[in-house]
């Protein structure tokens, strides 16, 4: 059969998955967070091999961004291997012509607006009091209120770097204006809460500064993994949730990224 990524050998020992990633990895990529097993990968590249040996050896992950929302900790993790993007945290480029910007998925959400500054750019979203990763916002959907209606950050999402849970690397979306037309793509992973697959890099439309205004009176909305764990469970049978299903199943055929709750 090969090392082909669609094939599941024998469930592999965990701690013999620790030895394959010290071997494959520089030793700096894994360290014990409150004694969790955690791979910082600094590329796509790296995240994409991290996956492909856990499809190969049956390993499950579990994809935390900075651990603000989930804190990976005690008996639901047991076994699992878990992945943070604070490595994948660079500031990658703005564009003042074609206003967007794009970072990494570890990158500070609040920091946008100050890096954007100098060139009277905003982002909205970024000065909504929320700490922690782009990344982060957009696994966990993060939305606000503006003038009694719902404003998602995935509104201004436009592109993305991602590692599918097969290992794959894909790109969808577009920074451009105008763009082909169909089913915008990246928006799936909004909301995903990492069970999709890893951000890598985000890219968001942007505006003036002189705009600002118009944003004053945003309120951050609530950010709530439970929920979204409450409508998955199997006696859950709305016809939403059953999209939502086979949409993991056919991107995740080998539940690398099982539902886990904490």
């Amino acid at each position: 059969m090969g090392n082909r990524v669609g094939y599941l050998a024998p469930m592999s020992n965990w701690d013999e998955f620790i030895k394959v990633i010290r071997s494959e990895f520089p030793d700096d990529r894994l360290t014990y967070q409150k004694a969790i097993p955690t791979f910082h990968p600094e590329s796509a590249q790296e995240a994409a091999s991290l996956f492909q040996l856990a499809n190969k050896h049956r390993q499950k992950l579990f994809i935390t961004g900075f651990g603000n929302n989930i804190d990976p900790v005690g008996e639901p993790f047991a076994d699992i291997v878990t992945v943070r993007t604070d490595r994948l945290n660079k500031f990658i480029e703005s564009s003042s012509i074609d206003y967007f910007v794009t970072t990494g998925s570890g990158y500070p959400l609040r920091e946008i607006n100050l890096r954007l500054q100098k060139d009277h750019l905003i982002l909205p979203h970024s000065s909504l009091p929320y700490i922690g990763s782009v990344g982060g916002a957009l696994a966990a959907g993060l939305s606000s209120e503006l003038h009694g209606h719902d404003f998602p950050l995935k509104k201004y999402f436009i592109r993305a770097q991602i590692v599918m849970p097969s290992g794959e690397i894909i790109e969808p979306g577009s920074s451009c204006f105008k763009s082909v037309s169909g089913y915008d793509v990246v928006k799936l992973f909004s909301g995903s809460w990492g069970l999709l697959g890893l951000i890598i890099s985000a890219t968001f439309r942007i505006m003036p500064d002189s705009a600002a205004a118009e944003f004053a009176a945003m309120k951050q909305g609530a950010v709530d993994r439970q929920l979204l764990l409450a409508g998955l469970k199997p006696a859950n049978e709305a016809v939403d949730i059953e999209y939502c299903r086979k949409v993991k199943a056919k991107l995740d055929p080998n539940n690398i990224l099982p539902i886990v709750e904490p």
